[in-house]
């Protein structure tokens, strides 16, 4: 296979996701073959940045294929029961907590684990005792709770289904001014949808809206201009995960600040933090 630009690690992943993918629809060799033939096609083509455009281009692919519309339907139902019920759960003990603004950031980290693209398995469970006791690789939770405070016109990136349910947590206790929650435009992965953030009852603390592109990220030269409006409005912008991380690490911009899981050698690598660390942090 022809990397490219792209790094062969990142090749790799991509394709170990739709090889379980075709294993579990059974996928006939002639479509498996013609997705693998998809991704060295666009590689050659050196047309594409970034991984999650690669991610997109596949999954339209696999789609327009199989007919399979969205093929993460059930995990993503699977991760919003779960993350539904510790919602619930973690709800009174961070309204409880001495410390609400650094449990509930705690716990929205933690639901990054919820990520199909990255991990067939995980246990959110286990992930959420280790976030509660870690020290952040990087952390700029001090300047970003700061942020929070004088947010006057918050918008904040959403990452996966499940996940979605711990940002409306985290949302719920910080209480900004005004909140924009922005999901994909369209089927990718097990990222949230707004049929997810409307499962999450999102719309009950914030203006919920797409990116208008479904690609596993956000791509501001691929957004739409309703999104790019919000966007530029804001004040402070938080984004989940590593995907949004991908989308907008190239951006100078002192309003981002990136909460994630590091769930590969090649994020981890790009920060500078060892895989599998918890991080809050802003490039200003």
């Amino acid at each position: 296979m022809n990397t490219g630009t792209l790094d062969p690690r990142c090749c790799d992943c991509l394709m170990k996701t739709y090889r379980n993918l075709f294993t579990r629809f059974g996928v006939n060799e002639k479509t498996r073959h013609t997705i693998e033939a998809h991704l060295d096609e666009l590689l050659k083509k050196g047309d594409i940045e970034t991984t999650p455009e690669f991610q997109r281009e596949l999954g339209r692919k696999f789609r327009e294929l199989t007919g399979i519309e969205d093929p993460f339907r059930e995990e993503k139902a699977q991760s919003n029961r779960v993350a539904r019920e510790l919602y619930h759960e973690w709800k009174p003990k961070v309204d409880a907590s001495p410390d609400p603004f650094d449990l509930a950031l705690r716990l929205s980290i933690a639901g990054n684990i919820m990520d199909y693209g990255a991990n067939s398995t995980f246990d959110i469970r286990h992930t959420i005792e280790q976030v509660l006791s870690a020290r952040f690789a990087i952390d700029h939770s001090t300047l970003l709770r700061e942020r929070v405070t004088v947010s006057r016109n918050m918008l904040y990136l959403a990452d996966n289904a499940g996940e979605i349910y711990f940002d409306r947590l985290f949302i719920e206790t910080v209480r900004p001014a005004r909140i924009t929650v922005a999901v994909r435009g369209g089927t990718a992965l097990n990222d949230a949808t707004p049929e997810d953030a409307r499962e999450a009852g999102m719309e009950h603390v914030a203006r919920v809206i797409t990116n208008g592109f479904d690609a596993p990220s956000t791509v501001l030269k691929k957004s739409s201009e309703a999104f790019l409006e919000t966007y530029r409005q804001a004040d402070l912008i938080l984004s989940k995960g590593q995907g949004n991380l991908e989308g907008l690490v190239g951006e100078q911009d002192p309003r981002i600040f990136f909460l994630l899981m590091v769930k590969c050698d090649v994020m981890a690598e790009m920060i500078g933090v060892e895989k599998g660390s918890f991080v809050v942090f802003n490039k200003a």
